[in-house]
C-alpha cells in the first residue's frame, strides 16, 4: 500500500516582511525544493509572500513533520545567510 501525507505549511520569517523582498524571492524556490529532496520530501506548492510562506508539502510517513520543516528552515537560513550575509543587512546572523 503506497501512503502519501500532504501538509499546508505556513511559517513566518524572523524579520518581518524584509527577508523575502528584492533578490532573494526567485532564489528561494529552488533552495526550499531541493532541501525537501534531500529529505525524501516534495514541495507540491508554495507561495512567497511579504510576510508568510506557503508550502504544500508532501513527506513520507517515515519522517517526522517537524524534523523535514526544521531542516528545511535551518539550512535555507544558513544558505541565504553564507550567500547574502554580507551584501544584506537585514539578515540578522543566519536566522530566517
Amino acid at each position: 500500500m503506497k501512503w502519501e501525507y500532504k501538509y499546508h505549511l505556513i511559517f513566518i520569517p524572523k524579520c518581518h516582511g524584509k527577508t523575502l523582498n528584492g533578490s532573494l524571492r526567485p532564489h528561494l524556490g529552488g533552495v526550499f525544493r531541493r532541501l525537501a529532496e534531500q529529505k525524501q520530501s516534495r514541495i507540491e506548492e508554495g507561495h512567497l509572500m511579504a510576510d508568510p510562506v506557503h508550502m504544500m508539502i508532501s513527506i513520507l510517513p517515515k519522517f517526522a513533520v517537524p524534523e523535514v520543516v526544521g531542516y528545511t528552515k535551518g539550512k535555507s537560513a544558513i544558505h541565504l545567510a553564507r550567500l547574502y550575509g554580507e551584501r544584506k543587512s537585514n539578515i540578522a546572523g543566519q536566522h530566517f
